[in-house]
């Protein structure tokens, strides 16, 4: 299977963050195919098929945790379950922060928490930043 290097899984349930997100990589110049999953059981069914070869897999997810249907965490937990797709660079980005979040999405396997900020411009320098960092800096691993 051939390997999409451009695509980012973007698992979000509010619409103004899934805006804001996509618009905030756009303006940091991160053309990369951007695929939205509106709760967690659109998520674990995006990613049974880039398992199966379905769907080309994705460079990174980014991940809320407060999601309707099957929460983040669960998603998350799925995802370091699958053979391939455990090797997948996930950033929880959320609103919580809590710490039991917190340490169960590192336990889980996470790379990256992000809180999301409060107003527009934090929000949109933080996307813009780890889109950047896990896009352009970040070496993933080969998954194939």
């Amino acid at each position: 299977m051939t390997i999409n290097t451009n695509l980012i899984l973007l698992v979000e349930d509010d619409p103004d963050h899934e805006a804001l997100a996509i618009r905030a990589l756009r303006k940091a110049n991160v053309a990369n195919e951007i695929s939205v999953a509106r709760d967690g059981a659109e998520a674990l069914a995006l990613v049974d098929k880039f398992e199966a070869g379905e769907l080309p897999m994705p460079q990174l997810v980014l991940l809320d945790l407060k999601l309707p249907k099957v929460q983040g965490l669960d998603v998350l937990k799925a995802i370091r379950s699958k053979e391939r797709a455990s090797l997948l660079p996930v950033v929880v980005l959320t609103s919580s922060d809590e710490e039991r979040d917190i340490v169960s999405s590192y336990r889980l396997g996470v790379n990256s928490y992000i809180r999301k900020p409060v107003n527009f411009t934090d929000f949109a320098e933080a996307t813009k930043q780890l889109g950047m960092y896990w896009l352009l800096l970040n070496q993933a691993p080969p998954i194939s």
